[in-house]
C-alpha cells in the first residue's frame, strides 16, 4: 500500500481522499500500529486499573461509587486539554505538541504512582487526563492530514482492532499485577506504556501538517475555526450523536467492575468476562475495515445505531423484569459493543469530514465535545448503578435513541444515505 498523504483542502463527500504526498518515514502497516498504539495509551489509562478499583478504594478509604471517580476526573481532564491542544498543533505542527503531552502523561503517572492520599491521586489522574488528550488529538489530526473520506474511516478501524486489544487484555494485565505487586505498580505500567510511546514519536514520526495548513496561534484564528467546527450541521451533529453513545459506553465501563465481581459473583473472573465482551469491538472493527469503503459510512452507522438501540430497549424489559442472569447479561453486552465498534469510527470520520483544513482544531472540538458529554453522562449512569444491570440498560437504550434522533435531524430526516 501507498504512504498515507496529507491532505491540502476540506473533503466534500465520504468518497474523497486526500491527494497530495508527505515524505514518511513509516510504512502503511507501521502508520497504523503507531495510530493504534497512540489511541491506546488513553484506552490502557482507564481500563487497567479497573481491577484495582476495590483495592485502591480500601487503600484510600473511598466507597464504591467514591472510587468511580477516578475514572471521570481522567475523563474530565481528558476532554476538557483538547481544547487547546488541536489550535496549537494547528499552529506549531503535530510532533512539536504531541512530544510534552507524551511527558506529561509520564510524569503524571509517576504521581499516581506515588500519591499519599485519595485527592492527590484524583488530581494526578486529571493531569495524565490533560496528557492522554494530546495523544487523541494529534492521532486523529494525522490520520486527517493524511486520509479523507471513507478510507479514513477504513484506517480508523484498523487501528481500531489494535487500539481495542488493549482494554481486552488491560483488565487481566492489571488483576496479574495486583497478584504481585501493590495497586500503585499498576499506574508504574502507564508510566512505561508512556516512555515506550515518546520513543517511537521523536525517533519515526514524522510531521504531517502540511505547511499551507499552518495557521497562526492568535484568538480570532482559534475563535473562528472553532465556530466553524461547532457550527457545521454535519461535524456538529455527529459529534453530538457520538457524545452520547460514548456516555452509554462510559456508564458501563463504570459499571462493569460492580456488576461482573459483586452483582453476578465472578470476582477474579471480571477480567474474562470483560475481554469477552471488548473482542466483540475488535470483530466489529474488522468487519468495518472490509466493508465500509464498499457500503459507506453511514449505511454502517446508523444501521449499528439503531440495532443499539432496540437491542438495549429489548434489555432494559428483560432487566425490569427481573430476567437478567449473568448469560443474559454478557449476550447483550456482547452485542452492544459489536455495534459500539461499528459507531465509533465511522461518526468519528463523518465528524472530521468537513474540517480537513483545521483537522488540529476540528480534533480538538470532536474530542472535547464527546468525551466531556460522555464522561458526564457515563458518570450519571454509574451512579444509578443500584445493584441491578437496569442503569446500564436504560442508559444505553436512551442515550442511543438521542443519538439516532440527532442524526435523523443532522441528515434532514434521511438515514442511511447524506441529506441534501
Amino acid at each position: 500500500m501507498s504512504s498515507p498523504r496529507a491532505n491540502l483542502s476540506p473533503p466534500q463527500n465520504e468518497n474523497t481522499e486526500a491527494d497530495a504526498s508527505v515524505k514518511m518515514t513509516m510504512g502503511f502497516k507501521e502508520f497504523v500500529v503507531f495510530i493504534a498504539c497512540l489511541m491506546a495509551l488513553n484506552a490502557l489509562a482507564i481500563d487497567i486499573m479497573l481491577p484495582a478499583l476495590p483495592n485502591i478504594g480500601t487503600s484510600l478509604g473511598a466507597d464504591v461509587h467514591e472510587r468511580q471517580t477516578i475514572l471521570t476526573v481522567y475523563m474530565f481532564g481528558f476532554g476538557i486539554a483538547q481544547l487547546f491542544f488541536g489550535p496549537l498543533a494547528d499552529a506549531f505542527g503535530r510532533k512539536k505538541v504531541l512530544i510534552p503531552g507524551l511527558v506529561l502523561y509520564i510524569v503524571s503517572g509517576i504521581g499516581c504512582v506515588y500519591a499519599f492520599g485519595f485527592d492527590s491521586l484524583l488530581v494526578a489522574r486529571f493531569l495524565q487526563g490533560v496528557g492522554a488528550a494530546a495523544t487523541r488529538v494529534i492521532a486523529v489530526s494525522i490520520v486527517r492530514d493524511c486520509y479523507g473520506g471513507r478510507r479514513m474511516a477504513s484506517v480508523m478501524s484498523l487501528a481500531m482492532i489494535v487500539f481495542i486489544a488493549v482494554p481486552i487484555m488491560a483488565p487481566s494485565v492489571g488483576a496479574l499485577i495486583l497478584l504481585a505487586w501493590p495497586w500503585p505498580m499498576i499506574f508504574f505500567m502507564l508510566v512505561i506504556g508512556g516512555m515506550i510511546m515518546l520513543g517511537w514519536t521523536a525517533w519515526r514520526l514524522p510531521e504531517t501538517l502540511n505547511p499551507q495548513d499552518k495557521a497562526p496561534l492568535s484568538l480570532v484564528r482559534i475563535s473562528k475555526d472553532y465556530f466553524f467546527a461547532l457550527t457545521s450541521r454535519l461535524s456538529l451533529g455527529y459529534m453530538l450523536a457520538m457524545g452520547f453513545a460514548m456516555g452509554a459506553f462510559f456508564g458501563f465501563l463504570n459499571s462493569a467492575q460492580p456488576i461482573y465481581e459483586e452483582l453476578y459473583g465472578l470476582g477474579d473472573f471480571f477480567t474474562v468476562a470483560f475481554a469477552f465482551n471488548a473482542a466483540f469491538m475488535a470483530i466489529a472493527s474488522l468487519v468495518n475495515s472490509r466493508f465500509v469503503e464498499q457500503l459507506g459510512m453511514r449505511v454502517i452507522s446508523h444501521g449499528a445505531l439503531l440495532a443499539l438501540t432496540v437491542i438495549n430497549a429489548a434489555h432494559l424489559i428483560v432487566a425490569l423484569a427481573g430476567l437478567d442472569t449473568f448469560a443474559v447479561f454478557i449476550a447483550f453486552q456482547c452485542a452492544t459493543l459489536f455495534c459500539a465498534g461499528l459507531i465509533i469510527p465511522n461518526c468519528n470520520a463523518l465528524a472530521m469530514e468537513p474540517l480537513g483544513h483545521i483537522a488540529g482544531t476540528g480534533s480538538s472540538a470532536l474530542g472535547f465535545v464527546t468525551t466531556t458529554l460522555g464522561a458526564y453522562l457515563g458518570y450519571l449512569i454509574g451512579q444509578a448503578y443500584n445493584e441491578t444491570t437496569i442503569p446500564v440498560a436504560g442508559g444505553y437504550a436512551l442515550c442511543g435513541f438521542i443519538a439516532l434522533a440527532i442524526i435523523f435531524a443532522t441528515e434532514r430526516g434521511r438515514l442511511f444515505k447524506a441529506g441534501h
